[in-house]
């Protein structure tokens, strides 16, 4: 199916899983199909009961907050704006990605390795809001319907506490949010999402900033009839992708998808 002139919404995200090796890299090609960045994800608008209605594609920021390149394919779709948090513009340089917007105080990052950096927003060592935070706030300002966070699962653990807060704050509520920390996968879910994995595969549920009400999955092996789930509770952790498509549905609230290593199976 080619993609339709129609625009996307939360609850149209199928997210795949089949990366390789692969470095991060823009597609400049016509797209036969809505591909989207994050292991090759399809976007397809969803009626109701989540039956296919047609291809779309979303504006796409994707931020840098550095660590080792990704061990997994990341394909920008055309027209991604790149914007990085302080040292996440080393990661775009061992990638060779131009960055539209460096954000940050800079203190890691040498002058020869800002480039390839279009535009700066520089902010000093003591300010209010980490660097990830004000990169993310700058995606919103480039029109972002959808961030993508590539970053690391190690180095500081307040640093990847913070960032796992930071992708469910009410200031993204408007836009779709993904990341991909290490090998790791995390998708934010506000009223529906349908997201694709593998038979097998692990997926865990959080609820963040309050209760999740509501919640009601499809295609997992633990199903959710209209539960609610606690921040502090683990009744979401280590479900398992029964079919190709999970679908996630909650009344109020906010939930992180947690797919741990979505290269491998949860049996």
């Amino acid at each position: 199916m080619r993609p339709g002139p129609v625009a996307a919404r939360d609850s149209a995200a199928r997210i795949g899983a089949h990366a390789k090796a692969l470095p991060l890299r823009r597609h400049v090609h016509a797209y036969e199909r809505c591909i989207q960045t994050l292991d090759a994800p399809e976007f397809h608008l969803l009626d109701d009961q989540g039956g296919l209605l047609s291809c779309a594609t979303v504006r796409t920021v994707v931020v840098l907050s550095g660590g080792p390149p990704p061990q997994a394919a990341l394909e920008l779709p055309p027209g991604a704006k790149v914007v990085t948090a302080n040292g996440g513009a080393e990661l775009a340089r061992q990638l060779d990605l131009q960055v539209d917007l460096a954000v940050g105080d800079f203190d890691s990052v040498s002058k020869d390795r800002l480039s390839h950096v279009l535009a700066f927003e520089r902010h000093p060592e003591a300010k209010d809001a980490t660097d990830l935070e004000l990169a993310m706030q700058a995606a919103l300002r480039l029109g972002a319907e959808r961030v993508l966070l590539i970053g690391s699962d190690g180095g500081r653990l307040d640093h990847l506490f913070g960032g796992l807060q930071l992708l469910a704050s009410p200031s993204f509520t408007g836009v779709q949010v993904d990341a991909q920390l290490g090998p790791s996968l995390v998708h934010v879910i506000r009223h529906d999402r349908t997201i694709a994995g593998r038979q097998g595969e692990l997926v865990s549920l959080f609820a963040m900033h309050g209760d999740a009400l509501g919640v009601s999955t499809q295609g997992l092996r633990y199903p959710l009839e209209a539960e609610t789930l606690q921040p502090g509770s683990s009744r979401g952790v280590s479900n398992v992708f029964e079919a190709p498509l999970a679908r996630v549905t909650l009344v109020e609230g906010v939930l992180l998808a947690v797919r741990p290593d979505p290269h491998r199976g949860g049996d």
